[in-house]
């Protein structure tokens, strides 16, 4: 009996590792590599793999770099730089011919067409020779001060008692409302871009809004001017209603509780009627939220009395009550300041001094006659 229970005992470990050995050998089978081939040891994929492996992430648009506008003092500064450049000749030639040995009335006249040719105009012209006429006449004692006696009397030809502050903030919690009209091509567009700079640069919030609706460019040329110091724009669908674009931006800006909401509107004069209801339309849709603080006429220089025939159209159609003198530093016509001020009533309060962004600046009489007189 003990014989036979070894030899049961025997065969069952004989058949153990016999089925372990046809067990491993599967395995190695199922293992191993190609005829001839090495061995190749493929690591578990790591979190490395796993982003290497993954599609690319979108990029992200940055925004665009917020300027700072440049401050109003140096502004001035390069107000009678350029000014003095441009219009030198005027006042020099002025003082040379104020400052011969003997007035006759030859020279007296010399004075008038200088004068005209400047675009003082014909009234202001006459004024101005018979107070230096006045003033200059030697009667015995020591003679005047030429170059004293005509910057005394440019900068009162120029005006010195007009109110040239421009009204950039409104009262009762609401913004100013500044509505810029003129003409295209007179640099409107611009124009509403650099003021907004200069009140940004006085720490001032600002709206703008894109009311020239017909010129897909004159909206997106506002929109670049906005985005470069962090201003926002309001635009409506090209050829759009304009006063529902000036009614949305008023209300952001109330909203917002924004400092100064400005215009930018159309300046089309193929039509007096159809520009004076639009405009008209304009003003009407924004006083219902609040009053319009100010009303810019933006002019050309250059365009000397072409300018001052335009600048009648839009001041029947509207209330201007202040003068953008565009390109001043193009032209040598410098007395345009003086016409266009009595042809309307209202005073130049901001001049265009050339391309640059922060080429605008509030203007001074004092400083205008000083850079004429170089």
């Amino acid at each position: 009996m003990g014989d036979w229970l070894y030899l049961i005992i025997g065969i069952a470990v004989v058949g153990v590792l016999t089925l372990v050995g046809l067990l491993t050998s599967g395995r190695r089978r199922k293992a191993a590599p190609p005829a001839g081939g090495t061995d190749v040891i493929v690591p578990p994929p790591t979190e490395t793999d796993t982003a290497t492996d993954a599609p690319p992430e979108p990029a992200v648009a940055t925004a665009p770099a917020v300027e700072t506008p440049e401050g109003t003092a140096s502004r001035l500064v390069r107000l009678r730089q350029r000014l003095s450049r441009s219009q030198g000749g005027l006042g020099q030639g002025l003082l040379a011919l104020l400052s011969r040995d003997k007035l006759d009335e030859d020279t007296w006249e010399a004075i008038e067409d200088t004068l005209l040719t400047a675009d003082v105009g014909v009234a202001p012209t006459q004024a101005l020779v018979d107070r230096l006429r006045t003033r200059l006449r030697v009667e015995g004692g020591q003679a005047p001060d030429p170059r004293t006696v005509l910057r005394e009397e440019l900068i009162e030809l120029v005006g010195t008692d007009m109110d040239r502050r421009v009204q950039v903030t409104g009262a009762d919690g609401k913004p100013g409302v500044v509505l810029v009209v003129g003409v295209n091509g007179a640099g409107k567009t611009t124009t509403v871009g650099k003021i907004a700079r200069i009140l940004v640069a006085e720490d001032l919030s600002v709206t703008l809004g894109a009311a020239d609706t017909f010129r897909a460019a004159a909206v997106d040329q506002l929109a670049t001017w906005g985005e470069r110091v962090g201003v926002e724009v309001i635009r409506g669908p090209e050829g759009g209603d304009p006063a529902s674009v000036a009614f949305e931006a008023v209300k952001r800006g109330i909203d917002d509780g924004i400092d100064t909401v400005l215009i930018d509107t159309a300046g089309r004069l193929q039509n007096k009627a159809g520009l004076m209801d639009e405009l008209g339309k304009i003003k009407r849709v924004i006083e219902k939220q609040a009053p319009v603080t100010e009303v810019l006429l933006v002019l050309d220089a250059t365009t000397g009395q072409n300018g001052l025939v335009q600048a009648r159209v839009f001041s029947e159609i509207v209330d201007v009550t202040g003068i953008v003198l565009t390109k001043l530093d193009g032209s040598a016509k410098g007395g345009i300041v003086v016409q266009v001020q009595r042809e309307l009533g209202v005073p130049v309060k901001l001049v265009g001094l050339g391309e640059g962004p922060d080429d605008m600046a509030p203007f001074d009489a004092a400083a205008f006659v000083d850079a004429l007189l170089g």
